[in-house]
Protein backbone atom coordinates (compact mmCIF):
# COMPACT_ATOMS: atom_id res chain seq x y z
CA UNK A 1 0.00 0.00 0.00
CA UNK A 2 1.14 3.58 -0.60
CA UNK A 3 1.08 6.22 2.14
CA UNK A 4 -2.43 7.50 1.36
CA UNK A 5 -3.92 4.00 1.33
CA UNK A 6 -2.13 3.13 4.58
CA UNK A 7 -3.64 6.17 6.29
CA UNK A 8 -7.10 5.25 4.98
CA UNK A 9 -6.79 1.64 6.14
CA UNK A 10 -5.60 2.73 9.57
CA UNK A 11 -8.76 4.80 10.04
CA UNK A 12 -11.17 2.03 9.03
CA UNK A 13 -13.03 -0.44 11.20
CA UNK A 14 -14.38 -3.83 10.20
CA UNK A 15 -17.83 -5.09 11.20
CA UNK A 16 -17.77 -8.47 12.94
CA UNK A 17 -21.00 -10.41 13.57
CA UNK A 18 -19.91 -11.95 16.85
CA UNK A 19 -20.22 -15.61 17.65
CA UNK A 20 -18.70 -18.12 20.04
CA UNK A 21 -15.21 -18.64 21.45
CA UNK A 22 -14.04 -21.50 23.62
CA UNK A 23 -11.98 -20.25 26.59
CA UNK A 24 -8.59 -21.94 26.54
CA UNK A 25 -8.68 -22.99 30.19
CA UNK A 26 -12.08 -24.67 30.21
CA UNK A 27 -12.83 -28.24 29.25
CA UNK A 28 -14.42 -29.26 25.97
CA UNK A 29 -17.74 -29.66 27.79
CA UNK A 30 -17.69 -26.13 29.23
CA UNK A 31 -20.00 -23.46 27.79
CA UNK A 32 -18.61 -21.35 24.97
CA UNK A 33 -18.17 -17.62 25.45
CA UNK A 34 -20.69 -15.56 23.52
CA UNK A 35 -19.17 -12.65 21.64
CA UNK A 36 -21.61 -9.87 20.73
CA UNK A 37 -21.31 -8.09 17.35
CA UNK A 38 -18.53 -5.51 17.42
CA UNK A 39 -16.23 -3.37 15.30
CA UNK A 40 -12.44 -3.61 15.21
CA UNK A 41 -9.73 -1.45 13.67
CA UNK A 42 -8.61 -2.93 10.36
CA UNK A 43 -4.93 -2.45 11.28
CA UNK A 44 -2.91 -1.88 14.46
CA UNK A 45 -2.52 1.73 15.58
CA UNK A 46 0.47 3.29 13.84
CA UNK A 47 3.20 5.59 15.11
CA UNK A 48 1.67 8.40 13.08
CA UNK A 49 -1.73 7.95 14.69
CA UNK A 50 -0.23 7.78 18.16
CA UNK A 51 1.87 10.90 17.48
CA UNK A 52 -1.35 12.77 16.64
CA UNK A 53 -2.81 11.52 19.93
CA UNK A 54 0.09 12.69 22.11
CA UNK A 55 0.12 16.05 20.31
CA UNK A 56 -3.47 16.51 21.47
CA UNK A 57 -2.88 14.98 24.90
CA UNK A 58 0.70 15.98 25.81
CA UNK A 59 0.55 14.27 29.20
CA UNK A 60 0.95 11.04 27.20
CA UNK A 61 4.09 12.33 25.50
CA UNK A 62 7.41 10.61 26.10
CA UNK A 63 8.95 11.80 29.37
CA UNK A 64 5.61 13.02 30.75
CA UNK A 65 3.98 9.76 31.83
CA UNK A 66 4.37 8.74 35.51
CA UNK A 67 6.13 5.44 36.16
CA UNK A 68 2.86 4.09 37.55
CA UNK A 69 1.39 4.19 34.03
CA UNK A 70 4.36 3.30 31.85
CA UNK A 71 7.83 1.85 32.19
CA UNK A 72 11.01 3.80 31.46
CA UNK A 73 11.12 2.46 27.88
CA UNK A 74 7.83 4.12 26.95
CA UNK A 75 8.14 5.26 23.30
CA UNK A 76 11.89 4.61 23.47
CA UNK A 77 12.06 4.30 19.67
CA UNK A 78 10.89 7.89 19.09
CA UNK A 79 13.42 10.62 18.35
CA UNK A 80 13.64 14.17 19.66
CA UNK A 81 13.23 17.05 17.21
CA UNK A 82 11.99 20.61 16.85
CA UNK A 83 8.44 19.53 17.73
CA UNK A 84 9.41 17.32 20.65
CA UNK A 85 9.56 13.54 20.58
CA UNK A 86 8.37 12.07 17.29
CA UNK A 87 8.58 8.75 15.45
CA UNK A 88 11.09 8.49 12.63
CA UNK A 89 9.69 9.25 9.20
CA UNK A 90 10.37 5.70 8.02
CA UNK A 91 8.32 4.28 10.90
CA UNK A 92 5.23 6.48 10.62
CA UNK A 93 3.10 3.68 9.16
CA UNK A 94 4.55 0.93 11.35
CA UNK A 95 2.59 -0.17 14.42
CA UNK A 96 3.33 1.86 17.51
CA UNK A 97 5.05 -0.20 20.20
CA UNK A 98 6.68 0.55 23.56
CA UNK A 99 3.25 1.68 24.77
CA UNK A 100 1.71 0.57 28.05
CA UNK A 101 -1.80 -0.76 28.51
CA UNK A 102 -2.72 2.54 30.15
CA UNK A 103 -1.56 4.52 27.11
CA UNK A 104 -3.33 2.18 24.69
CA UNK A 105 -6.52 2.38 26.76
CA UNK A 106 -6.34 6.19 26.82
CA UNK A 107 -5.82 6.34 23.05
CA UNK A 108 -8.86 4.20 22.32
CA UNK A 109 -11.08 6.10 24.78
CA UNK A 110 -10.02 9.43 23.24
CA UNK A 111 -11.49 8.16 19.97
CA UNK A 112 -14.72 6.91 21.46
CA UNK A 113 -13.50 3.33 21.30
CA UNK A 114 -11.91 0.80 23.65
CA UNK A 115 -9.42 -2.02 23.60
CA UNK A 116 -10.89 -5.32 22.38
CA UNK A 117 -11.61 -8.00 24.94
CA UNK A 118 -9.63 -11.23 24.85
CA UNK A 119 -12.73 -13.03 23.54
CA UNK A 120 -13.23 -10.47 20.76
CA UNK A 121 -9.58 -10.58 19.76
CA UNK A 122 -9.52 -14.38 19.71
CA UNK A 123 -12.74 -14.48 17.68
CA UNK A 124 -11.28 -12.07 15.11
CA UNK A 125 -7.89 -13.78 15.02
CA UNK A 126 -9.39 -17.23 14.51
CA UNK A 127 -10.19 -16.31 10.92
CA UNK A 128 -7.89 -17.26 8.07
CA UNK A 129 -7.93 -15.50 4.73
CA UNK A 130 -10.68 -17.82 3.50
CA UNK A 131 -12.77 -18.80 6.51
CA UNK A 132 -14.15 -17.43 9.77
CA UNK A 133 -12.47 -20.37 11.52
CA UNK A 134 -9.06 -21.19 10.13
CA UNK A 135 -8.04 -23.48 12.98
CA UNK A 136 -8.46 -26.56 10.80
CA UNK A 137 -6.17 -25.24 8.06
CA UNK A 138 -2.71 -26.71 8.80
CA UNK A 139 -0.86 -24.20 6.63
CA UNK A 140 -2.55 -21.27 8.36
CA UNK A 141 -1.75 -22.54 11.85
CA UNK A 142 1.82 -23.33 10.85
CA UNK A 143 2.31 -19.81 9.50
CA UNK A 144 1.27 -18.36 12.85
CA UNK A 145 3.53 -20.73 14.79
CA UNK A 146 6.46 -19.89 12.49
CA UNK A 147 6.04 -16.21 13.33
CA UNK A 148 5.94 -16.96 17.06
CA UNK A 149 9.21 -18.89 16.68
CA UNK A 150 11.07 -16.02 15.00
CA UNK A 151 13.12 -13.59 17.13
CA UNK A 152 11.62 -10.11 17.51
CA UNK A 153 13.05 -7.41 15.27
CA UNK A 154 13.59 -3.75 16.04
CA UNK A 155 12.42 -2.70 12.56
CA UNK A 156 8.74 -3.28 11.91
CA UNK A 157 7.19 -3.06 8.46
CA UNK A 158 4.19 -0.86 7.73
CA UNK A 159 0.73 -2.10 8.66
CA UNK A 160 -1.55 -3.58 6.03
CA UNK A 161 1.12 -5.28 3.94
CA UNK A 162 -0.18 -8.81 4.49
CA UNK A 163 -3.47 -10.14 3.09
CA UNK A 164 -6.55 -9.38 5.16
CA UNK A 165 -8.34 -12.21 6.92
CA UNK A 166 -11.95 -13.28 6.40
CA UNK A 167 -13.21 -10.27 8.38
CA UNK A 168 -11.05 -7.78 6.39
CA UNK A 169 -8.59 -7.38 9.27
CA UNK A 170 -4.84 -7.07 8.73
CA UNK A 171 -1.87 -8.05 10.89
CA UNK A 172 -3.55 -9.91 13.73
CA UNK A 173 -0.69 -12.37 13.24
CA UNK A 174 2.81 -11.83 11.95
CA UNK A 175 3.62 -8.26 12.96
CA UNK A 176 3.22 -7.48 16.70
CA UNK A 177 1.47 -8.87 19.76
CA UNK A 178 -1.50 -6.73 20.84
CA UNK A 179 -2.90 -5.44 24.11
CA UNK A 180 -6.44 -6.48 25.04
CA UNK A 181 -8.80 -4.85 27.48
CA UNK A 182 -8.80 -7.75 29.92
CA UNK A 183 -5.35 -9.19 29.17
CA UNK A 184 -4.82 -10.17 32.82
CA UNK A 185 -8.02 -12.17 33.16
CA UNK A 186 -6.70 -15.39 31.62
CA UNK A 187 -6.04 -17.11 34.95
CA UNK A 188 -9.36 -17.00 36.78
CA UNK A 189 -11.03 -19.58 38.99
CA UNK A 190 -14.41 -17.86 39.11
CA UNK A 191 -14.12 -17.45 42.88
CA UNK A 192 -12.75 -14.08 43.88
CA UNK A 193 -11.14 -15.33 47.07
CA UNK A 194 -9.48 -18.17 45.23
CA UNK A 195 -8.19 -15.94 42.46
CA UNK A 196 -6.00 -13.96 44.83
CA UNK A 197 -3.99 -17.06 45.73
CA UNK A 198 -3.30 -18.23 42.18
CA UNK A 199 0.38 -18.94 41.56
CA UNK A 200 0.95 -17.49 38.13
CA UNK A 201 4.43 -19.00 38.16
CA UNK A 202 2.71 -22.35 37.63
CA UNK A 203 1.08 -21.12 34.45
CA UNK A 204 2.62 -23.61 32.01
CA UNK A 205 1.82 -26.76 33.96
CA UNK A 206 -1.66 -25.83 35.10
CA UNK A 207 -2.66 -24.39 31.74
CA UNK A 208 -1.56 -27.46 29.84
CA UNK A 209 -3.64 -29.65 32.15
CA UNK A 210 -6.77 -27.48 31.93
CA UNK A 211 -6.64 -26.36 28.32
CA UNK A 212 -9.72 -27.02 26.24
CA UNK A 213 -7.45 -27.97 23.35
CA UNK A 214 -3.80 -28.51 24.39
CA UNK A 215 -2.87 -29.03 20.74
CA UNK A 216 -3.78 -25.44 19.92
CA UNK A 217 -0.31 -24.17 20.65
CA UNK A 218 -0.82 -20.88 18.85
CA UNK A 219 -3.65 -19.83 21.18
CA UNK A 220 -1.78 -21.32 24.13
CA UNK A 221 1.23 -19.10 23.40
CA UNK A 222 -0.97 -16.01 23.19
CA UNK A 223 -2.57 -16.72 26.54
CA UNK A 224 0.84 -17.49 28.00
CA UNK A 225 2.19 -14.17 26.74
CA UNK A 226 -0.77 -12.22 28.12
CA UNK A 227 -0.41 -13.83 31.53
CA UNK A 228 3.15 -12.50 31.76
CA UNK A 229 2.14 -8.88 31.19
CA UNK A 230 1.56 -6.03 33.61
CA UNK A 231 -0.26 -2.86 32.60
CA UNK A 232 2.79 -0.51 32.75
CA UNK A 233 4.93 -2.79 30.52
CA UNK A 234 6.27 -1.22 27.32
CA UNK A 235 7.63 -3.81 24.91
CA UNK A 236 9.10 -3.41 21.46
CA UNK A 237 6.92 -6.16 20.00
CA UNK A 238 3.64 -5.17 21.67
CA UNK A 239 1.16 -2.79 20.05
CA UNK A 240 -2.64 -2.51 19.97
CA UNK A 241 -5.76 -1.74 17.98
CA UNK A 242 -9.17 -0.50 19.12
CA UNK A 243 -12.65 -1.97 19.11
CA UNK A 244 -16.17 -0.68 19.54
CA UNK A 245 -19.69 -2.00 20.14
CA UNK A 246 -21.97 -2.14 17.13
Amino acid sequence: MNGALLILAALQMAELPGGEVRPLYLSKNSPLLQVAPFRMDVTPVTNRQFADFVARYPHWQKGQVPALFAEHDYLKHWQTGDDGWQPEEAALHSPVTHVSWYAADAYCKARGKRLPTVAEWEFAALASELAADGSHEPAYTQRILSWYARPSTTTLEAVGQRPANYWRLHDLHGLVWEWTQDFNSTLVTGESRGDSSLDKGLFCGSAAAGSADPSDYAAFMRFGFRSSLKAPYTLGNLGFRCAQER
